[in-house]
């Protein structure tokens, strides 16, 4: 028993395990992180659309085939409109023009037109003009391939005047030989045009220059030709002088208004020489509108590249 008690006593005492100290850890090296770019979100790049240029060609008789140079200079210089608005003998061009001639088919087109094509006297005393007008409109039709307004390749408005309320008429489709007779009907020459249960005469008495008409088309640049002469200068010699004269004195103050607001450039020929009723001038008439281009060309281009900087993306001007 002494032995026994001895053995316990002299036993290895019992080992615990000391949870106190931290258990060992593995160190992980630290990786390598990529530096953040901050990303520059891309700017489109800017959208300029072309202009759309509006040409508004006034009333004048003979002395509208000035236009036709007008036409002819700007196209040399790259200047092609988009809209043509016309009055009087600027609807006569205007439709040539719109139709696709460009400026030396309608060069060759005025020289060979024979007055006497477009003139149908009617029987005195029995009628409301000395001219039908119906010569004309045929005139129009035949050269156009009888295509009414909506089918030209640029946008065409030909302006008139209602005869019973005063009030002007863009007509924008239908028959344009039909509606150029009617813008170029002066009261006491043509008789005047039926369309629909309405009288139509010259538009020069609403819009001798219809430089509004080409923006309310859409024209965002408006180039306005003016070939009514300075009533001081005119000649009345004639009936028909006499009648073209009281219509540019009594247009004298519409026009200035229309011009001055609608107009971005006026160009005026100098036909201070020419009578309205001069047919066999019209070669000097066509010189006149050129010149008077090429006298303008730094302005017009000017006026042209400040209105292209100002246009806001997709938004005509005459919107802005």
């Amino acid at each position: 028993m002494a032995a026994l008690i001895a053995g316990c006593a002299s036993a290895p005492p019992t080992v615990s395990q000391d949870t106190s100290s931290p258990a060992p850890t593995t160190t992980v090296p630290p990786v390598a992180q990529t530096p953040t770019i901050p990303v520059t979100p891309m700017t489109p790049p800017k959208v300029i659309r072309p202009l759309k240029i509006g040409l508004a060609l006034g009333g004048g008789a003979a002395r509208g085939f000035a236009h036709v140079g007008v036409i002819k200079a700007l196209e040399a210089r790259g200047i092609h409109a988009d809209i043509v608005v016309g009055t009087s003998a600027g609807s006569v061009v205007g439709a040539m023009y719109a139709s696709g001639l460009n400026g030396f088919q309608l060069n060759r087109l005025a020289s060979t037109m024979d007055e006497a094509s477009i003139s149908d006297w009617t029987m005195p005393f029995r009628s409301r003009g000395m001219l039908r007008g119906e010569a004309l409109q045929s005139y129009v039709n035949k050269v156009l391939k009888d295509r009414t307004i909506e089918q030209m390749p640029r946008q065409l408005g030909i302006v008139a005047t209602d005869l019973q309320s005063g009030a002007p008429i863009l007509f924008r489709r239908g028959n344009t030989g039909q509606a150029v007779r009617a813008s170029s009907s002066v009261p006491g020459v043509f008789e005047p045009v039926h369309i629909g249960n309405r009288d139509y005469v010259d538009g020069g008495l609403v819009a001798p220059v219809p430089a509004e008409y080409a923006r309310q088309m859409g024209a965002d640049f408006v180039i306005a030709v003016d070939i009514s002469a300075n009533p001081t200068a005119q000649a009345t010699q004639g009936q028909f002088d006499i009648l073209t004269q009281t219509f540019t004195i009594m247009g004298q103050s519409t026009k200035q208004y229309e011009l001055e607001k609608n107009a971005d450039v006026v160009i005026r020929p100098s036909l201070a020489k020419m009578a309205a009723s001069d047919f066999q001038g019209r070669n000097r008439a066509i010189l006149a509108g050129e010149e008077a281009v090429a006298r303008m060309w730094p302005e017009i281009q000017r006026k042209l590249a400040d209105a292209q900087s100002e246009a806001p993306k997709g938004m005509p001007q005459a919107l802005r």
